[in-house]
């Protein structure tokens, strides 16, 4: 019998809390760039994981849930842009990261209860309209001693966000912060609710991580839409992560495994790797999928934790 069992369920436990459903999760390690083999589209690690990928692509493909994710808003960037030319010191760029904020005014109310996301074909979306004490809330999640940022007051505007489909006009809110001559921007709008998966995600005990295991996220799209960068995410006893890819007409499934893992006794720790793939064609309008989860695969600003929109 293996004697890394406890290592490889325990690894699946955490996983499990890391990505779809809760983001990325404090203390869920660092991330590292990938390239090279992590990235081939290559071997499958058993026949278990095309089979699941192809199971994925068959459910989702011309599903009521895949028309409903066409028509939703799920940004694919961070949703807070900072003041034009960045942050100016360590101090500021600490306190930014750390949700160090201070309010010095008040902010003010809504001016309606919906607003507009509108993309460049033509097609928008109505939803509500997030107040400005909300949006603040979601940049000063800490009061810990340390250098701090001050917002003296806001105004409802615009801002720009890439979406799943494409670039989107939204409504933000615009933070005046004490120094900055230009406003740190905070979309007033939230992600649209995912609609229920046509498959349900394998279970933990169902799969040893050398087989498949849940990704951590998708953390960019190139402009071309032909390479895009995911979280993959491993323990401390293996070669670290592998992400095989299916492309179907209407999705991209994405297969992680954990490469060489080794007997013997490992520590619990969770690391993320920055994985590129190349695909065969741009994703366009495909849903980017999870084959262990069967859910899409969520927007990540990893290792800066964020709440996602899955």
């Amino acid at each position: 019998m293996r004697t890394d069992i406890r290592r490889t369920v325990r690894l699946l436990a955490v996983l499990a809390l890391c990505t779809v459903g809760a983001g990325a999760a404090a203390g869920c390690g660092n991330a590292e760039d990938g390239n090279g083999g992590a990235g081939d589209r290559g071997t499958e690690s058993a026949p278990q994981l095309g089979a699941r990928a192809r199971q994925v692509a068959d459910a989702w493909d011309g599903s009521e849930a895949a028309e409903e994710w066409h028509e939703g808003y799920y940004p694919m960037e961070a949703v807070v842009q900072l003041p034009e030319n960045g942050l100016r010191s360590e101090a500021d760029r600490r306190a930014y990261e750390t949700g160090n904020f201070d309010l010095r005014g008040k902010l003010p109310a809504a001016p309606h209860k919906s607003g507009q996301v509108t993309w460049k074909s033509g097609s928008s979306l109505t939803t509500p309209l997030m107040e400005a004490e909300k949006a603040y809330t979601t940049l000063d999640r800490d009061s810990s001693p340390g250098p701090r940022l001050t917002v003296t007051g806001a105004r409802l505007g615009e801002m720009t966000v890439v979406t799943t489909r494409g670039p989107a006009t939204v409504p933000a809110w615009l933070f005046t912060v004490e120094g900055y001559a230009t406003p740190l921007k905070r979309a007033a709008v939230s992600p649209s609710k995912l609609p229920a998966p046509p498959i349900k995600p394998l279970r933990q005990e169902e799969v040893p991580t050398d087989v498949l295991a849940p990704l951590g996220g998708l953390t960019e799209v190139a402009t071309d839409s032909r390479s895009i960068t995911v979280v993959a995410t491993h323990g401390s006893c293996d070669d670290g992560p592998t992400v095989a890819v299916l492309e179907t007409s209407g999705s991209v499934v994405l297969s992680a495994s954990v490469a060489g893992s080794e007997d013997g006794i490992c520590t619990g720790e969770l690391r993320g790797k920055k994985v590129p793939l190349k695909l065969d064609r741009p994703v366009g309008k495909r849903i980017v999928l999870d084959a262990f989860t069967g859910r899409p695969v969520p927007y990540s600003e990893w290792p800066r934790t964020s709440r996602s929109w899955s």
